[in-house]
């Protein structure tokens, strides 16, 4: 059996070696992400510019992110990020121009968006719509309020569910502790900021919401994407193979020192679960690269 390399959705990267998280974490350049992708058997990656200072000192820009495709066209993508406070800072701001330019450029989606307001706010309802008016998924980040970064919402996802009914033909790609900490039906609000454990219980109120909305994705990336389908690996094979037309394979490498982290686990957990049996070749191969290529090659 042929082990695939994988289309790594969620990366960041910069073109200059500065601080994003004080006082010594750094993005990885992107010589040094194609030196782990190398190692973890990783074809290319979809850059996640960081344009809001919510979580960090730094922004990557748009154009960064361009330059960096531009430079290295095989190894990566790249999603345009907007904030839906930009322009007027109102929900009547027109952001279908820039997107419109963004996707001229080569951009792919619209992400990661990191921005701390409710989910449902009117602002980014607006932004919402020009994103479904223009047929660009969005990867994004659910935060606290407050003291966090990501999109607000309150534990079992109501806003976030507000949005899919509203959007039908939006694809959402879902990441960060608080939507993954979701797959488990016996979450509390003590375990959704971090990395829950044991055996995933069944009524997890991400499932239903997968069920329920076919428009809703999973970006698997960092630890808490690793950590929600490798807890329970025999829930979590199944919960992948149901799902397999919409989970995307990701590291979220912010740091070179990610080498080390267990965000760099996934490709071999996916690697073991088709060797074994417990993950179907068609499922492996999609969440791996095939959904990511459909995306990326539109």
């Amino acid at each position: 059996m042929e082990l695939v390399k994988k289309i790594d959705i969620h990366v960041h990267t910069t073109t200059c070696p500065w601080p994003a998280r004080f006082p010594a974490s750094r993005f990885a350049m992107p010589e040094e992400l194609i030196e782990i992708y190398d190692k973890i058997g990783v074809e290319k990656g979809v850059i996640q510019p960081e344009i809001c200072l919510e979580g960090g000192f730094h922004i990557t820009t748009n154009y960064e992110a361009k330059c960096v495709v531009d430079q290295y066209p095989e190894r990566f993508a790249w999603f345009c990020n907007i904030d839906p406070r930009q322009g007027s800072n109102t929900e009547y701001t027109d952001f279908t121009p820039y997107i419109q330019f963004s996707k001229a450029q080569g951009a792919k989606g619209v992400g990661e968006v990191c921005s701390n307001v409710y989910f449902d706010d009117p602002l980014m309802l607006n932004l919402f719509k020009h994103c479904a008016a223009n047929d660009m998924p969005v990867i994004f980040h659910v935060g606290n309020l407050g003291g966090d970064y990501g999109l607000v919402d309150e534990i079992g996802l109501p806003r976030m569910e507000k949005v899919l009914q509203m959007f039908p033909n939006l694809r959402l790609l879902g990441h960060s502790q608080k939507f993954w900490a979701e797959i488990s039906g016996d979450l509390t609000k003590e375990q959704r900021d971090g990395y829950p454990t044991g055996k995933v219980v069944p009524g997890g109120r991400l499932v239903e919401l997968l069920r329920k909305y076919p428009n809703l994705c999973g970006d698997l990336s960092a630890g808490s994407g690793f950590n929600a389908v490798s807890r329970d690996p025999d829930f979590g094979y199944a919960f992948l193979e149901e799902f397999q037309d919409r989970m995307y394979y990701g590291t979220d490498i912010c740091d070179p020192n990610n080498i080390n982290s267990p965000m760099i686990r996934l490709a071999s957990f996916l690697d073991e679960g088709v060797l074994s049996g417990k993950l179907s070749y068609e499922a492996y191969y999609k969440i791996s690269r095939g959904n990511a290529e459909k995306l990326l090659n539109r």
